[in-house]
Protein backbone atom coordinates (compact mmCIF):
# COMPACT_ATOMS: atom_id res chain seq x y z
CA UNK A 1 0.00 0.00 0.00
CA UNK A 2 1.18 3.54 -0.72
CA UNK A 3 3.02 5.42 1.97
CA UNK A 4 4.19 8.98 2.38
CA UNK A 5 6.93 9.78 -0.08
CA UNK A 6 10.38 10.53 1.32
CA UNK A 7 12.38 13.52 0.13
CA UNK A 8 15.91 14.01 1.48
CA UNK A 9 15.01 12.35 4.75
CA UNK A 10 11.74 14.25 5.02
CA UNK A 11 8.19 13.18 4.41
CA UNK A 12 5.63 15.00 2.30
CA UNK A 13 2.05 14.51 3.43
CA UNK A 14 -0.67 15.45 1.02
CA UNK A 15 -4.31 16.39 1.24
CA UNK A 16 -6.71 17.03 -1.61
CA UNK A 17 -9.16 19.87 -2.12
CA UNK A 18 -11.02 22.11 -4.56
CA UNK A 19 -12.07 25.65 -3.71
CA UNK A 20 -13.59 28.71 -5.28
CA UNK A 21 -10.65 30.67 -6.60
CA UNK A 22 -7.34 29.68 -8.09
CA UNK A 23 -4.35 30.87 -6.11
CA UNK A 24 -0.76 29.79 -5.89
CA UNK A 25 0.03 26.29 -4.64
CA UNK A 26 2.93 24.98 -2.60
CA UNK A 27 4.03 21.71 -1.08
CA UNK A 28 4.49 21.61 2.66
CA UNK A 29 7.52 19.45 3.45
CA UNK A 30 8.10 18.73 7.11
CA UNK A 31 11.26 17.32 8.71
CA UNK A 32 10.56 13.83 9.97
CA UNK A 33 11.50 14.76 13.51
CA UNK A 34 8.83 17.48 13.55
CA UNK A 35 6.09 15.46 11.85
CA UNK A 36 3.05 14.57 13.89
CA UNK A 37 0.27 12.23 12.86
CA UNK A 38 -1.20 14.21 9.98
CA UNK A 39 -4.32 13.33 8.04
CA UNK A 40 -4.25 13.03 4.29
CA UNK A 41 -7.10 14.83 2.54
CA UNK A 42 -8.52 14.64 -0.96
CA UNK A 43 -11.12 16.71 -2.73
CA UNK A 44 -12.94 16.44 -6.00
CA UNK A 45 -14.17 19.42 -7.97
CA UNK A 46 -17.63 20.36 -9.08
CA UNK A 47 -19.52 19.23 -12.14
CA UNK A 48 -18.35 15.63 -12.11
CA UNK A 49 -14.66 16.40 -12.61
CA UNK A 50 -11.69 17.31 -10.49
CA UNK A 51 -10.51 20.87 -10.93
CA UNK A 52 -7.18 22.58 -10.34
CA UNK A 53 -8.31 24.91 -7.62
CA UNK A 54 -6.19 25.64 -4.60
CA UNK A 55 -6.20 28.00 -1.67
CA UNK A 56 -3.07 28.90 0.17
CA UNK A 57 -2.76 29.21 3.91
CA UNK A 58 0.52 30.11 5.51
CA UNK A 59 2.48 27.45 7.33
CA UNK A 60 1.51 27.17 10.95
CA UNK A 61 -2.06 28.33 10.37
CA UNK A 62 -3.94 27.95 13.59
CA UNK A 63 -6.61 25.33 14.09
CA UNK A 64 -8.39 25.62 17.40
CA UNK A 65 -8.01 22.73 19.80
CA UNK A 66 -10.68 20.11 19.29
CA UNK A 67 -11.00 19.14 22.92
CA UNK A 68 -8.63 17.55 25.40
CA UNK A 69 -5.54 18.78 27.15
CA UNK A 70 -3.01 18.78 24.32
CA UNK A 71 -2.96 21.90 22.15
CA UNK A 72 -2.29 21.38 18.46
CA UNK A 73 -2.30 23.51 15.33
CA UNK A 74 -3.21 22.13 11.94
CA UNK A 75 -2.75 23.98 8.71
CA UNK A 76 -3.44 23.16 5.07
CA UNK A 77 -0.27 24.41 3.45
CA UNK A 78 -1.44 24.43 -0.16
CA UNK A 79 -3.05 22.56 -3.01
CA UNK A 80 -1.22 21.02 -5.93
CA UNK A 81 -1.50 18.22 -8.45
CA UNK A 82 -1.58 14.67 -7.08
CA UNK A 83 0.25 13.15 -10.04
CA UNK A 84 3.02 11.94 -7.78
CA UNK A 85 0.35 9.82 -6.10
CA UNK A 86 -1.06 8.73 -9.48
CA UNK A 87 -4.39 10.29 -8.68
CA UNK A 88 -4.83 12.06 -11.99
CA UNK A 89 -6.35 15.53 -11.74
CA UNK A 90 -7.30 15.33 -8.09
CA UNK A 91 -5.77 18.21 -6.16
CA UNK A 92 -3.55 17.68 -3.13
CA UNK A 93 -2.41 19.73 -0.17
CA UNK A 94 -0.56 19.15 3.06
CA UNK A 95 -2.46 19.08 6.34
CA UNK A 96 0.33 19.44 8.86
CA UNK A 97 -0.34 19.24 12.59
CA UNK A 98 2.18 20.60 15.06
CA UNK A 99 2.14 21.07 18.79
CA UNK A 100 2.03 18.92 21.90
CA UNK A 101 1.71 15.52 20.33
CA UNK A 102 -0.96 14.36 17.90
CA UNK A 103 -3.94 16.72 17.58
CA UNK A 104 -6.39 16.88 20.44
CA UNK A 105 -4.65 14.58 22.93
CA UNK A 106 -6.39 14.33 26.25
CA UNK A 107 -9.82 13.30 27.46
CA UNK A 108 -12.46 13.86 24.78
CA UNK A 109 -15.30 16.20 25.64
CA UNK A 110 -18.09 17.96 23.85
CA UNK A 111 -17.16 21.35 22.44
CA UNK A 112 -20.38 23.29 22.04
CA UNK A 113 -19.30 26.70 20.79
CA UNK A 114 -18.69 27.04 17.04
CA UNK A 115 -17.72 30.70 17.43
CA UNK A 116 -14.20 31.73 16.55
CA UNK A 117 -13.80 29.06 13.92
CA UNK A 118 -10.75 30.03 11.89
CA UNK A 119 -11.70 29.95 8.21
CA UNK A 120 -9.91 30.59 4.99
CA UNK A 121 -10.42 34.03 3.49
CA UNK A 122 -12.78 34.44 0.57
CA UNK A 123 -16.25 33.03 0.04
CA UNK A 124 -17.31 30.30 -2.41
CA UNK A 125 -19.78 31.07 -5.19
CA UNK A 126 -23.42 31.50 -4.10
CA UNK A 127 -24.41 28.18 -5.64
CA UNK A 128 -21.79 26.29 -3.63
CA UNK A 129 -22.88 25.13 -0.17
CA UNK A 130 -19.40 24.22 1.03
CA UNK A 131 -17.46 20.98 1.42
CA UNK A 132 -18.92 17.49 1.63
CA UNK A 133 -16.55 15.35 3.70
CA UNK A 134 -16.67 11.65 2.86
CA UNK A 135 -15.32 8.57 4.62
CA UNK A 136 -15.64 5.10 3.00
CA UNK A 137 -15.32 3.09 6.22
CA UNK A 138 -13.08 0.13 6.90
CA UNK A 139 -12.09 1.45 9.34
CA UNK A 140 -8.93 2.58 7.61
CA UNK A 141 -9.89 2.39 3.94
CA UNK A 142 -7.87 5.26 2.42
CA UNK A 143 -10.27 8.05 1.52
CA UNK A 144 -7.80 9.51 -0.97
CA UNK A 145 -7.99 6.44 -3.18
CA UNK A 146 -11.71 5.89 -2.57
CA UNK A 147 -12.61 9.36 -3.78
CA UNK A 148 -11.05 8.72 -7.15
CA UNK A 149 -13.38 5.73 -7.52
CA UNK A 150 -16.61 7.35 -6.31
CA UNK A 151 -15.95 11.08 -6.73
CA UNK A 152 -18.32 11.55 -9.63
CA UNK A 153 -21.18 9.70 -7.92
CA UNK A 154 -20.67 11.83 -4.81
CA UNK A 155 -20.71 14.95 -6.97
CA UNK A 156 -24.06 13.80 -8.35
CA UNK A 157 -25.34 13.04 -4.85
CA UNK A 158 -24.51 16.61 -3.87
CA UNK A 159 -26.04 17.98 -7.09
CA UNK A 160 -22.76 19.73 -7.88
CA UNK A 161 -23.18 22.01 -4.88
CA UNK A 162 -20.21 20.78 -2.85
CA UNK A 163 -16.47 20.44 -3.01
CA UNK A 164 -16.20 16.72 -2.22
CA UNK A 165 -13.46 16.09 0.32
CA UNK A 166 -11.93 12.91 1.66
CA UNK A 167 -8.82 12.10 3.62
CA UNK A 168 -6.71 9.18 4.80
CA UNK A 169 -7.54 8.91 8.48
CA UNK A 170 -4.60 8.64 10.85
CA UNK A 171 -2.94 5.25 10.78
CA UNK A 172 -4.02 4.51 7.20
CA UNK A 173 -3.03 5.15 3.60
CA UNK A 174 -0.58 8.05 3.48
CA UNK A 175 -1.30 9.35 7.00
CA UNK A 176 1.37 7.70 9.14
CA UNK A 177 0.05 4.23 8.26
CA UNK A 178 0.15 1.45 10.79
CA UNK A 179 2.34 -1.40 9.61
CA UNK A 180 3.27 -4.54 11.46
CA UNK A 181 6.10 -5.74 9.20
CA UNK A 182 9.17 -4.10 7.75
CA UNK A 183 8.58 -5.58 4.30
CA UNK A 184 5.89 -7.28 2.23
CA UNK A 185 8.09 -10.34 2.08
CA UNK A 186 8.24 -10.57 5.88
CA UNK A 187 4.45 -10.30 6.10
CA UNK A 188 3.93 -12.98 3.45
CA UNK A 189 6.40 -15.29 5.17
CA UNK A 190 4.73 -14.74 8.57
CA UNK A 191 1.18 -15.56 7.47
CA UNK A 192 2.19 -18.03 4.72
CA UNK A 193 -1.34 -18.12 3.34
CA UNK A 194 -2.65 -19.48 6.64
CA UNK A 195 -6.48 -19.72 6.48
CA UNK A 196 -9.03 -19.24 9.24
CA UNK A 197 -8.65 -22.32 11.48
CA UNK A 198 -11.17 -25.15 11.58
CA UNK A 199 -9.64 -27.81 13.87
CA UNK A 200 -8.42 -27.53 17.48
CA UNK A 201 -4.84 -27.91 16.41
CA UNK A 202 -5.20 -25.19 13.78
CA UNK A 203 -6.83 -22.89 16.34
CA UNK A 204 -3.91 -23.26 18.79
CA UNK A 205 -1.43 -22.44 16.05
CA UNK A 206 -3.46 -19.52 14.75
CA UNK A 207 -3.82 -18.07 18.25
CA UNK A 208 -0.05 -18.16 18.69
CA UNK A 209 0.27 -16.33 15.37
CA UNK A 210 -2.07 -13.56 16.51
CA UNK A 211 -0.05 -13.06 19.71
CA UNK A 212 3.18 -12.79 17.71
CA UNK A 213 1.46 -10.52 15.18
CA UNK A 214 0.31 -8.06 17.87
CA UNK A 215 3.83 -7.98 19.29
CA UNK A 216 5.21 -7.14 15.83
CA UNK A 217 2.69 -4.33 15.41
CA UNK A 218 3.94 -2.72 18.61
CA UNK A 219 7.57 -3.16 17.61
CA UNK A 220 7.23 -1.79 14.07
CA UNK A 221 4.64 0.98 14.45
CA UNK A 222 5.35 1.84 18.09
CA UNK A 223 2.93 1.89 20.99
CA UNK A 224 2.61 5.67 20.88
CA UNK A 225 1.25 5.61 17.34
CA UNK A 226 -1.05 2.69 18.12
CA UNK A 227 -2.45 4.59 21.11
CA UNK A 228 -3.44 7.60 18.98
CA UNK A 229 -5.39 6.12 16.07
CA UNK A 230 -8.78 6.04 17.78
CA UNK A 231 -11.96 7.23 16.12
CA UNK A 232 -12.03 10.08 18.63
CA UNK A 233 -8.61 11.21 17.37
CA UNK A 234 -9.94 11.04 13.81
CA UNK A 235 -13.04 13.06 14.73
CA UNK A 236 -10.79 15.81 16.11
CA UNK A 237 -8.70 15.71 12.94
CA UNK A 238 -11.90 16.09 10.93
CA UNK A 239 -12.84 19.18 12.92
CA UNK A 240 -9.43 20.71 12.16
CA UNK A 241 -9.92 19.99 8.46
CA UNK A 242 -13.41 21.49 8.54
CA UNK A 243 -11.90 24.70 9.85
CA UNK A 244 -9.19 24.71 7.22
CA UNK A 245 -11.58 24.44 4.28
CA UNK A 246 -13.53 27.35 5.73
CA UNK A 247 -16.80 25.64 6.65
CA UNK A 248 -18.56 26.95 9.73
CA UNK A 249 -20.41 23.65 10.10
CA UNK A 250 -19.67 20.16 8.85
CA UNK A 251 -21.45 18.32 6.07
CA UNK A 252 -20.45 14.65 6.25
CA UNK A 253 -21.30 11.40 4.50
CA UNK A 254 -19.94 8.27 6.17
CA UNK A 255 -20.35 4.64 5.23
CA UNK A 256 -19.92 1.60 7.48
CA UNK A 257 -17.07 2.36 9.91
CA UNK A 258 -17.33 5.97 8.73
CA UNK A 259 -20.60 6.09 10.65
CA UNK A 260 -18.61 5.78 13.87
CA UNK A 261 -16.56 8.82 12.86
CA UNK A 262 -19.81 10.66 12.25
CA UNK A 263 -21.46 9.61 15.51
CA UNK A 264 -18.34 10.46 17.48
CA UNK A 265 -18.03 13.87 15.82
CA UNK A 266 -21.72 14.64 16.37
CA UNK A 267 -21.43 13.87 20.06
CA UNK A 268 -18.19 15.82 20.52
CA UNK A 269 -19.30 18.81 18.44
CA UNK A 270 -23.10 18.76 18.05
CA UNK A 271 -23.34 22.48 17.24
CA UNK A 272 -20.78 22.19 14.45
CA UNK A 273 -22.87 19.80 12.35
CA UNK A 274 -24.78 21.11 9.34
CA UNK A 275 -25.75 17.74 7.84
CA UNK A 276 -24.64 14.18 8.51
CA UNK A 277 -25.71 11.16 6.44
CA UNK A 278 -24.61 7.80 7.86
CA UNK A 279 -25.07 4.70 5.71
CA UNK A 280 -24.80 1.17 7.22
CA UNK A 281 -24.64 2.27 10.81
CA UNK A 282 -22.54 0.69 13.54
CA UNK A 283 -24.10 0.36 16.99
CA UNK A 284 -21.90 2.76 18.99
CA UNK A 285 -22.58 1.24 22.41
CA UNK A 286 -21.62 -2.27 21.31
CA UNK A 287 -18.60 -0.97 19.37
CA UNK A 288 -16.89 0.70 22.33
CA UNK A 289 -17.94 -1.90 24.91
CA UNK A 290 -15.52 -4.70 24.04
CA UNK A 291 -14.15 -6.32 20.89
CA UNK A 292 -16.39 -9.37 21.27
CA UNK A 293 -19.49 -7.24 21.90
CA UNK A 294 -18.91 -5.28 18.70
CA UNK A 295 -18.22 -8.43 16.67
CA UNK A 296 -21.39 -10.07 17.97
CA UNK A 297 -23.51 -6.99 17.18
CA UNK A 298 -22.08 -6.76 13.67
CA UNK A 299 -22.90 -10.39 12.79
CA UNK A 300 -26.57 -10.42 13.66
CA UNK A 301 -27.70 -10.71 10.03
CA UNK A 302 -24.93 -12.74 8.41
CA UNK A 303 -26.78 -16.05 8.46
CA UNK A 304 -30.08 -14.36 7.56
CA UNK A 305 -28.39 -12.78 4.54
CA UNK A 306 -27.14 -16.19 3.40
CA UNK A 307 -30.64 -17.59 3.86
CA UNK A 308 -31.99 -14.72 1.74
CA UNK A 309 -29.43 -15.58 -0.94
CA UNK A 310 -30.61 -19.20 -0.95
CA UNK A 311 -34.24 -18.14 -1.20
CA UNK A 312 -33.58 -15.74 -4.08
CA UNK A 313 -31.44 -18.40 -5.77
CA UNK A 314 -34.28 -20.89 -5.61
CA UNK A 315 -36.71 -18.32 -7.03
CA UNK A 316 -34.30 -17.41 -9.83
CA UNK A 317 -34.00 -21.04 -10.95
CA UNK A 318 -31.02 -22.98 -12.31
CA UNK A 319 -30.63 -20.80 -15.41
CA UNK A 320 -29.59 -17.83 -13.25
CA UNK A 321 -28.46 -19.67 -10.11
CA UNK A 322 -26.93 -23.10 -10.81
CA UNK A 323 -27.23 -24.06 -7.14
CA UNK A 324 -31.01 -24.22 -7.60
CA UNK A 325 -32.70 -27.21 -9.16
CA UNK A 326 -34.78 -30.24 -8.25
CA UNK A 327 -33.13 -30.26 -4.81
CA UNK A 328 -33.65 -26.90 -3.01
CA UNK A 329 -30.61 -24.64 -2.80
CA UNK A 330 -30.83 -24.75 1.00
CA UNK A 331 -30.46 -28.53 1.01
CA UNK A 332 -27.42 -28.34 -1.30
CA UNK A 333 -25.85 -25.80 1.04
CA UNK A 334 -26.46 -27.92 4.15
CA UNK A 335 -24.85 -30.91 2.46
CA UNK A 336 -21.79 -28.88 1.46
CA UNK A 337 -21.34 -27.45 4.96
CA UNK A 338 -21.59 -30.90 6.53
CA UNK A 339 -19.13 -32.37 4.04
CA UNK A 340 -16.52 -29.68 4.68
CA UNK A 341 -16.82 -30.07 8.45
CA UNK A 342 -15.70 -33.68 7.99
CA UNK A 343 -12.84 -33.09 5.53
CA UNK A 344 -11.47 -30.54 3.04
CA UNK A 345 -12.59 -30.59 -0.58
CA UNK A 346 -10.27 -30.87 -3.56
CA UNK A 347 -9.63 -27.59 -5.38
CA UNK A 348 -7.46 -28.69 -8.33
CA UNK A 349 -7.80 -25.55 -10.47
CA UNK A 350 -7.71 -22.97 -7.68
CA UNK A 351 -5.08 -20.23 -7.71
CA UNK A 352 -2.96 -21.85 -6.36
CA UNK A 353 -4.33 -25.41 -6.42
CA UNK A 354 -5.11 -26.83 -3.01
CA UNK A 355 -7.98 -27.96 -0.81
CA UNK A 356 -11.01 -25.99 0.37
CA UNK A 357 -11.48 -26.13 4.14
CA UNK A 358 -14.59 -25.37 6.15
CA UNK A 359 -12.98 -22.18 7.51
CA UNK A 360 -12.16 -21.02 4.00
CA UNK A 361 -15.77 -21.52 2.88
CA UNK A 362 -16.94 -19.31 5.75
CA UNK A 363 -14.27 -16.72 4.96
CA UNK A 364 -15.26 -16.52 1.31
CA UNK A 365 -18.93 -16.11 2.21
CA UNK A 366 -18.31 -13.48 4.91
CA UNK A 367 -15.77 -11.27 3.15
CA UNK A 368 -16.31 -11.79 -0.58
CA UNK A 369 -19.84 -12.79 -1.46
CA UNK A 370 -22.48 -11.83 1.10
CA UNK A 371 -21.65 -8.10 1.31
CA UNK A 372 -21.90 -7.74 -2.49
CA UNK A 373 -25.14 -8.96 -4.14
CA UNK A 374 -23.54 -8.33 -7.53
CA UNK A 375 -21.50 -11.49 -6.85
CA UNK A 376 -24.45 -13.70 -5.90
CA UNK A 377 -24.92 -15.20 -9.33
CA UNK A 378 -21.25 -16.18 -9.26
CA UNK A 379 -21.72 -17.52 -5.73
CA UNK A 380 -24.51 -19.78 -7.00
CA UNK A 381 -22.14 -21.17 -9.63
CA UNK A 382 -19.23 -21.57 -7.20
CA UNK A 383 -21.34 -23.36 -4.59
CA UNK A 384 -22.81 -25.63 -7.26
CA UNK A 385 -19.29 -26.59 -8.38
CA UNK A 386 -18.33 -27.38 -4.78
CA UNK A 387 -21.47 -29.50 -4.30
CA UNK A 388 -20.30 -31.38 -7.39
CA UNK A 389 -16.89 -32.01 -5.78
CA UNK A 390 -14.75 -29.13 -7.07
CA UNK A 391 -13.96 -26.39 -4.53
CA UNK A 392 -11.56 -24.51 -6.80
CA UNK A 393 -13.58 -21.32 -7.29
CA UNK A 394 -14.40 -20.95 -3.60
CA UNK A 395 -10.80 -21.73 -2.65
CA UNK A 396 -9.54 -18.96 -4.96
CA UNK A 397 -11.98 -16.48 -3.41
CA UNK A 398 -11.05 -17.50 0.12
CA UNK A 399 -7.35 -17.27 -0.73
CA UNK A 400 -7.65 -13.52 -1.17
CA UNK A 401 -8.37 -13.19 2.57
CA UNK A 402 -5.21 -15.13 3.40
CA UNK A 403 -2.97 -13.17 1.04
CA UNK A 404 -0.23 -10.69 1.93
CA UNK A 405 -2.05 -7.67 0.40
CA UNK A 406 -5.19 -8.50 2.39
CA UNK A 407 -3.27 -8.71 5.66
CA UNK A 408 -1.48 -5.45 4.87
CA UNK A 409 -4.80 -3.70 4.24
CA UNK A 410 -6.17 -5.23 7.45
CA UNK A 411 -3.47 -3.82 9.74
CA UNK A 412 -4.85 -0.24 9.99
CA UNK A 413 -8.32 -1.66 10.63
CA UNK A 414 -7.06 -3.91 13.41
CA UNK A 415 -5.15 -1.03 15.00
CA UNK A 416 -8.21 1.23 15.00
CA UNK A 417 -10.61 -1.45 16.22
CA UNK A 418 -8.28 -2.59 19.00
CA UNK A 419 -7.75 1.03 20.10
CA UNK A 420 -11.48 1.81 20.08
CA UNK A 421 -12.74 -1.51 21.39
CA UNK A 422 -10.27 -3.36 23.65
CA UNK A 423 -10.68 -7.11 24.06
CA UNK A 424 -10.62 -6.95 27.85
CA UNK A 425 -9.50 -10.53 28.21
CA UNK A 426 -6.40 -12.71 27.92
CA UNK A 427 -5.50 -14.22 24.56
CA UNK A 428 -5.80 -17.73 25.98
CA UNK A 429 -9.53 -17.13 26.46
CA UNK A 430 -10.07 -16.03 22.87
CA UNK A 431 -10.91 -19.46 21.37
CA UNK A 432 -13.89 -19.63 23.75
CA UNK A 433 -14.87 -16.15 22.59
CA UNK A 434 -14.87 -17.35 18.98
CA UNK A 435 -17.06 -20.27 20.03
CA UNK A 436 -19.59 -17.82 21.48
CA UNK A 437 -19.44 -15.69 18.34
CA UNK A 438 -20.09 -18.81 16.27
CA UNK A 439 -23.31 -19.32 18.22
CA UNK A 440 -24.32 -15.82 17.09
CA UNK A 441 -23.40 -16.59 13.47
CA UNK A 442 -22.15 -19.94 12.22
CA UNK A 443 -20.87 -18.21 9.06
CA UNK A 444 -19.48 -14.95 10.44
CA UNK A 445 -18.20 -16.05 13.86
CA UNK A 446 -14.98 -17.87 12.91
CA UNK A 447 -13.65 -15.52 10.16
CA UNK A 448 -14.55 -12.32 12.01
CA UNK A 449 -13.47 -13.70 15.37
CA UNK A 450 -10.07 -14.90 14.19
CA UNK A 451 -9.12 -12.47 11.44
CA UNK A 452 -10.39 -9.25 13.02
CA UNK A 453 -10.84 -9.83 16.73
CA UNK A 454 -8.09 -12.19 17.91
CA UNK A 455 -5.16 -9.70 17.70
CA UNK A 456 -6.99 -7.32 20.07
CA UNK A 457 -6.60 -9.87 22.90
CA UNK A 458 -2.82 -9.32 22.72
CA UNK A 459 -2.75 -5.71 21.51
CA UNK A 460 0.21 -3.74 22.92
CA UNK A 461 -1.52 -0.32 23.18
CA UNK A 462 -3.69 -0.64 26.27
CA UNK A 463 -4.27 3.03 27.14
CA UNK A 464 -5.91 4.99 24.34
CA UNK A 465 -7.77 8.27 24.12
CA UNK A 466 -11.03 6.69 22.99
CA UNK A 467 -14.53 8.11 23.21
CA UNK A 468 -17.08 5.86 24.93
CA UNK A 469 -20.16 8.07 25.01
CA UNK A 470 -22.65 9.48 25.66
CA UNK A 471 -24.28 9.07 22.23
CA UNK A 472 -27.39 11.20 22.74
CA UNK A 473 -26.35 14.63 21.44
CA UNK A 474 -28.92 16.78 19.62
CA UNK A 475 -27.70 18.47 16.47
CA UNK A 476 -29.19 21.59 14.93
CA UNK A 477 -30.53 19.61 11.95
CA UNK A 478 -31.53 15.94 12.02
CA UNK A 479 -28.90 13.30 11.26
CA UNK A 480 -30.01 10.91 8.51
CA UNK A 481 -29.28 7.22 9.14
CA UNK A 482 -29.61 4.52 6.46
CA UNK A 483 -29.86 0.86 7.43
CA UNK A 484 -30.37 -2.23 5.26
CA UNK A 485 -32.61 -5.20 6.07
CA UNK A 486 -30.09 -7.82 4.92
CA UNK A 487 -26.73 -6.25 5.73
CA UNK A 488 -24.20 -8.92 6.83
CA UNK A 489 -21.78 -6.39 8.38
CA UNK A 490 -23.89 -3.68 10.01
CA UNK A 491 -27.36 -5.00 10.87
CA UNK A 492 -30.41 -2.75 10.80
CA UNK A 493 -30.67 -3.20 14.57
CA UNK A 494 -27.53 -1.08 14.99
CA UNK A 495 -29.04 1.78 13.00
CA UNK A 496 -32.25 1.56 15.00
CA UNK A 497 -30.32 1.70 18.27
CA UNK A 498 -28.28 4.69 17.09
CA UNK A 499 -31.46 6.47 15.98
CA UNK A 500 -33.01 5.97 19.43
CA UNK A 501 -29.88 7.26 21.15
CA UNK A 502 -29.28 10.38 19.08
CA UNK A 503 -31.30 13.39 20.14
CA UNK A 504 -32.25 14.36 16.58
CA UNK A 505 -32.10 11.60 13.96
CA UNK A 506 -34.25 10.04 11.23
CA UNK A 507 -33.83 6.42 10.11
CA UNK A 508 -34.37 5.45 6.47
CA UNK A 509 -34.75 1.69 6.00
CA UNK A 510 -33.35 0.16 2.83
CA UNK A 511 -35.27 -2.98 1.89
CA UNK A 512 -32.28 -4.49 0.18
CA UNK A 513 -29.28 -6.80 0.39
CA UNK A 514 -25.55 -6.49 1.04
CA UNK A 515 -23.35 -4.04 2.90
CA UNK A 516 -23.88 -0.30 2.24
CA UNK A 517 -26.86 0.86 0.20
CA UNK A 518 -24.74 1.32 -2.94
CA UNK A 519 -24.15 -2.45 -3.04
CA UNK A 520 -27.84 -2.90 -3.92
CA UNK A 521 -28.73 0.34 -5.73
CA UNK A 522 -31.91 2.17 -4.85
CA UNK A 523 -32.96 5.38 -6.59
CA UNK A 524 -35.23 5.97 -3.60
CA UNK A 525 -32.27 5.96 -1.18
CA UNK A 526 -30.13 8.11 -3.48
CA UNK A 527 -32.87 10.71 -3.86
CA UNK A 528 -33.42 10.85 -0.11
CA UNK A 529 -29.69 11.30 0.54
CA UNK A 530 -29.40 14.00 -2.12
CA UNK A 531 -32.39 16.00 -0.84
CA UNK A 532 -31.04 15.79 2.67
CA UNK A 533 -27.46 16.82 1.92
CA UNK A 534 -28.47 19.75 -0.27
CA UNK A 535 -31.78 20.97 1.15
CA UNK A 536 -31.65 19.49 4.67
CA UNK A 537 -34.97 17.71 4.07
CA UNK A 538 -35.27 14.29 5.68
CA UNK A 539 -37.70 11.57 4.56
CA UNK A 540 -40.78 10.97 6.67
CA UNK A 541 -40.12 8.83 9.72
CA UNK A 542 -40.70 5.16 8.96
CA UNK A 543 -39.87 5.52 5.26
CA UNK A 544 -38.76 2.27 3.58
CA UNK A 545 -36.95 2.32 0.23
CA UNK A 546 -36.89 -0.70 -2.03
CA UNK A 547 -33.95 -1.59 -4.23
CA UNK A 548 -34.21 -0.97 -7.95
CA UNK A 549 -33.73 -4.63 -8.87
CA UNK A 550 -33.34 -7.96 -7.11
CA UNK A 551 -30.10 -9.95 -7.16
CA UNK A 552 -30.02 -12.48 -10.03
CA UNK A 553 -31.80 -9.94 -12.24
CA UNK A 554 -29.72 -9.82 -15.46
CA UNK A 555 -29.78 -6.01 -15.21
CA UNK A 556 -28.90 -5.88 -11.50
CA UNK A 557 -26.91 -2.74 -10.74
CA UNK A 558 -28.13 -0.90 -13.82
CA UNK A 559 -30.28 2.23 -13.44
CA UNK A 560 -33.99 1.95 -13.95
CA UNK A 561 -35.29 3.12 -17.36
Amino acid sequence: MARGGALNGRVRWSTHHVNARRTRTVHRVVPRAQRKVAPNLVTGGKGGRFESWARQRGAGAAGARAGGSGRARCGVAGWSCCQADRLGGVRCAAAVCAGAGPPGLGAPRRAEDPAGVDSLSGQPPAATIGSLFYNPGGPGVPGVDALRQVGESLEALGQGRFDVVSWDIRGSGRSAPVSCFRSDRARARFWAGRPVPSTRREKRRYLAKTVAFARRCGAVSGRKRLAHVTTADTARDLDHLRRQVGDRRLTFYGQSAGTMIGQTYANLYPRRVRAMALDSVIDPVAYVKRTAAWLASSMGRVDATFDAFLSLCHRAGPDRCPLAGIVPAEQHARQLFARLRRAPLAAPTATPPGRLTYGELLTALKFTYLPAPSTWQQLGSDLAAAVGGDGSALETSAGVSASEPFHEALEPMQAIVCADSPAGRDANAWPRTVDRLTRVSRIGGPPFGWLIGAPCASWPARKTDRYTGPWNASTRNPILLVGGRFDPNTPLAGARHAARLLGNAVLLTHDGYGHISTADPSACVDQALSRYLVDLRTPARGTVCRSDRLPFDPDFGQPLP
